[in-house]
């Protein structure tokens, strides 16, 4: 619902999870605090999406795809935009930590020859982040593996048909 509408209300809220606002605010003093949960809960999948596609010692192209479909996954259970948060230290940290091992895997990929090396640096990091979230937002249709493939063939092969 916050997806849709960062502004919803907690009554709006709990209405649409069959809660009275009472039995949110018992749980969340205030919206703030919800939101803060929703956007723990994201960073903690994150998180876990990256440990599980390990990064540093798969085989490039299993974790590439590991990674992509988790994350895909996440963006689908928890499509909010950590971007309101990121002016909180905590939160903008855990994130910077999560990009850069993202960023360390993908020099790897190019290193071992998965990905292009002609490309401007930090490409890749720029162009993936948001096909997972077109895969995940624009292909319902598609399990988060399915998503995976379509994403993984496009960031590896583009749209050319060489």
């Amino acid at each position: 619902m916050l997806a849709t509408d960062p502004g919803a209300s907690i009554a709006a809220i709990a209405a649409e999870a069959g809660v009275d606002r009472r039995t949110v605010y018992r749980r969340f003093t205030s919206r703030e605090e919800l939101l803060a949960a929703i956007y723990e809960s994201r960073l903690e999948a994150i998180e876990q999406a990256i440990e599980a596609a390990r990064l540093r010692e798969a085989p490039v192209a299993v974790a590439l795809h590991r990674y992509v479909e988790g994350i895909i996954g996440v963006n689908r259970k928890w499509p909010v935009d950590l971007s309101r948060m990121l002016a909180e230290d905590a939160v903008s940290r855990r994130r910077d930590r999560s990009v850069q091992e993202v960023d360390t895997f993908l020099a790897r990929a190019v290193d071992e020859g998965l990905l292009r090396s002609d490309l401007p640096g930090g490409w890749a990091s720029l162009v993936l982040p948001q096909l997972m979230l077109l895969a995940a937002e624009r292909l319902p249709e598609l399990s988060a593996a399915q998503a995976a493939d379509t994403v993984v063939d496009t960031l590896v092969h583009g749209f050319g048909a060489v």
